[in-house]
Formats: structure tokens, sequence, C-alpha cells
């Protein structure tokens, strides 16, 4: 079981954070939820962390799940708010984790908290805009980081109008999204009724500068891509996997943006051996 808390982290907010248990062994690794998520812990994590003896925490991105909002936050600002959990939660080195909206939070922790994070895993993750290589080439849908990239008020009048197009998700998506990863589905649906703050935040922190350079990131960084992926297409994958200095990329051709996850527990296996 994963237990909530609301944890101060300066500036008057709180974020929502749940924990499975009071220490491990083995790892704690800090879980980064997609866009949209809620930040609750989803049940394929729990089991593959239960399996491995490893300590996860998860949380809320401000605006989602119970977090206080911070209109403007960019990506590094989940740095500050990572270490807050961790401290209050008495954890000080740990792994991070994301997936797709989550991996440039995740690369953010790595970047800016040194050597309190012994390694990153990253599925599915967006990469910083830029002009080096076709940055939405590939997706189906890219209208709400295209309105993303005129800044919120644009990105919040996108996402008035604003539906899911289905072509997003190959047909094997859809069979993890209906089987092993039908939790991942309810919480998105849950974030989405919660209303488009989160969501709206997020793409405006992806489109614009990160706050930090990748390029910094000393820890070991797994980037784990589908090859059809149609949300964030590979060549995102492989432009990290060029500027982190300790990358290792994972290309499994035939997924798409959720059956990669299917990876997550030899990902999570990755993070276990890089720790020690």
């Amino acid at each position: 079981m994963s237990e909530a808390r609301d944890i101060p982290v300066g500036d008057g907010r709180t974020v929502r954070a749940y924990d499975t248990g009071n220490g491990s062994d083995t790892l704690t690794v800090v879980w980064h939820h997609g866009s949209p998520q809620t930040g609750a812990p989803l049940e394929p994590l729990l089991a593959v962390a239960a399996e491995r003896a490893i300590r996860l925490v998860t949380y809320a991105r401000p605006g989602y799940g119970g977090s206080t909002p911070a209109p403007g936050r960019d990506v590094a600002a989940a740095a500050g708010d990572v270490a807050a959990v961790a401290d209050a939660l008495g954890v000080e080195r740990f792994a991070t984790m994301g997936a797709s909206g989550g991996g440039p939070h995740a690369l953010a922790c790595a970047a800016l908290l040194g050597e309190r994070v012994t390694a990153v895993a990253c599925l599915a993750s967006i990469a910083p805009h830029t002009d080096e290589f076709d940055w939405f080439g590939g997706m189906v849908a890219p209208g709400g980081l295209r309105a993303a990239r005129e800044g919120r008020e644009a990105r919040a009048r996108f996402a008035a109008t604003d539906e899911f197009d289905e072509e997003s998700f190959t047909a094997a998506d859809w069979a993890a999204v209906s089987g092993p990863w039908r939790s991942l589905g309810q919480d998105a649906m849950a974030a989405d009724q919660a209303g488009p703050d989160g969501l709206v935040d997020d793409d405006v922190a992806f489109a614009r500068p990160w706050g930090f350079d990748v390029a910094g990131i000393e820890a070991p960084v797994l980037l784990v891509q589908g090859g059809e992926d149609r949300v964030v297409p590979p060549a995102h994958a492989e432009w990290l996997a060029a500027r982190c200095p300790r990358a290792e990329l994972w290309l499994r051709p035939r997924d798409g943006h959720v059956s990669v996850l299917n990876a997550c527990p030899v990902a999570m296996d990755w993070l276990v051996a890089a720790a020690r």
C-alpha cells in the first residue's frame, strides 16, 4: 500500500506524494508521471517495485492530483519539489524514473540534484524544443505543443476544445491500456476530469527552455523508446541519447507510446544495478 502525504515545498505550495514504505535495502525510486496523470502510484509499478523490494515514491506535479498549481513553472522546478519530498520522507539518495511527460522531470532531478540521484530511467521521454531535428515530426496530434510554443494563454485556449486523437495510439498501445496498463488509462481520465491546468503547464514547460542542460547530467541515463511511438517519436530519444554523457538507448521497434511501459521491470532492474 501507498500512503498519501501533502508535503510543503516552499512558496506556500504543497505537493501530494505517495510512499510505499519506510525503507528499502534495495533502492528508492521516485516516479515522475506522464501528462496528464494524478500522481497516484499505478498498479503495475507497485507490483514491479514490490517484487524487487524497491521503495517507490510517486508525486503529483503542480496542478495535478491535489498539488498546488504553479503557473509558469519550468521543467527544472521539479528538482526542488522532489528534493523537498525526499527530505520529508527521510530519503537521502534515490533513482528517478519517468514516462512520457515525466521523463524531462526525471532528467531535471539528475541534472540538478547531483549525487543524490544514482541513475535515471526515462520511457518515451520528450526532448527539449530544438531546431536540430523536426521536433513535431511524427506526432499524430502536435496541436497542444504547437499552441504551447505561443505561451500559456494560447495553450489554455487550445485546451478548451482539445479532444484526444485515437490515432495517437498504436494497436499495441490500446492492448496495453485495456490490459496490464488499464490503471494508467483510468488515472489519465481522472486527471483530465479534474481540469487542464496541470497539462497546460506541462506542455508550456516542455516547449520553452527547461532551465538546465541535459549535457550536464553526470548520472547514468537509460532511455527506453518505442519505434512506433506516435506521441513522442524516436527522434526525441535519439537526440537525448546523443547529448546525455552516460546515456544508454533501448529501442523497442514494435512498441508505441504506452506499450513501451512493458519495459518497466527491466528498466527498474537497470536502476538497481546502476545503484550498486
